[in-house]
C-alpha cells in the first residue's frame, strides 16, 4: 500500500523502487492486490444496494444485498484473475527480448499498473453510468501511462521495445477489462430491481 501515493506523485522513481524490492507474487497479492481490488467491489456493493444504478433518467436500479454479495464475490475473483492474466500477457510479449523478465516480475508489474483502475472504483459509491465511465477512462489512461513508463524501467527493455510491448499489452488489457466489465454489468443487471 505504501507505493500507491508514489505511483501518482512520482511514478518513474516509484516503479524503480518497486523493482528493487524484488517482491514475490504472494506478497504483491497479500499486501496490494487483495486490498486494492476490494475498493471497487465494496463501493459497488454499497452503491448498488443503497443508491442503485442510474442511467440519468431518474430511475434507480437497486440490487438486493444477498444477490449483490454473490455478484461482488464473482467480481472480486475476476479482478484477481485479471491481474495474473495481464502479468502473463506481459511475460509472453516480453519473452522475445534479451532482458526476458521473469513471470514474477511481470505479474508484480501488472498488479501495480492496475492501481489507478482499482482506485477508480470509488465512484461506484454513487453509480451513475456516465460518471463511472468518465472516471474509468481517466484511470485507464493513467494505467496506460504507467505501463508505458514502466516497461523500460521495470522490465529492462529499451524504450522502442517498451512502446511495442506497452501498446500491445494495453490493447489486450482493454479487451480483458471489457470482458470483466461486461460480465459484471450482466451480473449486476440480472439482480437489479427498479425503485
Amino acid at each position: 500500500m505504501n507505493h500507491v501515493w508514489g505511483l501518482f506523485a512520482h511514478p518513474g522513481p516509484e516503479l524503480q523502487q518497486i523493482k528493487r524490492e524484488h517482491e514475490s507474487i504472494g506478497h504483491l497479492y497479500l499486501h496490494h492486490v487483495l486490498l486494492m481490488a476490494a475498493i471497487p467491489v465494496v463501493c459497488s456493493f454499497i452503491g448498488t444496494t443503497r443508491v442503485g444504478w442510474s442511467f440519468g433518467d431518474g430511475d434507480y436500479l437497486r440490487i438486493l444485498p444477498s444477490t449483490a454479495l454473490a455478484i461482488a464475490l464473482a467480481f472480486y475473483l475476476l479482478m484477481l484473475g485479471a491481474v495474473a492474466l495481464m502479468g502473463r500477457v506481459i511475460h509472453m510479449l516480453s519473452r522475445r527480448f534479451p532482458s526476458r523478465p521473469s513471470l514474477n516480475e511481470c505479474i508484480v508489474f501488472a498488479g501495480y499498473v492496475a492501481t489507478p483502475m482499482f482506485l477508480s472504483g470509488v465512484v461506484a459509491l454513487y453509480p451513475v453510468v456516465w460518471l463511472c465511465l468518465f472516471v474509468g477512462i481517466l484511470a485507464l489512461v493513467y494505467s496506460g501511462y504507467l505501463l508505458y513508463l514502466g516497461m523500460p524501467a521495470f522490465l529492462g527493455v529499451n524504450k522502442d521495445e517498451g512502446v511495442l510491448i506497452s501498446g500491445s499489452t494495453l490493447g489486450i488489457g482493454v479487451l480483458v477489462l471489457e470482458f470483466v466489465l461486461a460480465l459484471t454489468v450482466i451480473m449486476w443487471g440480472y439482480g437489479a430491481h427498479i425503485f
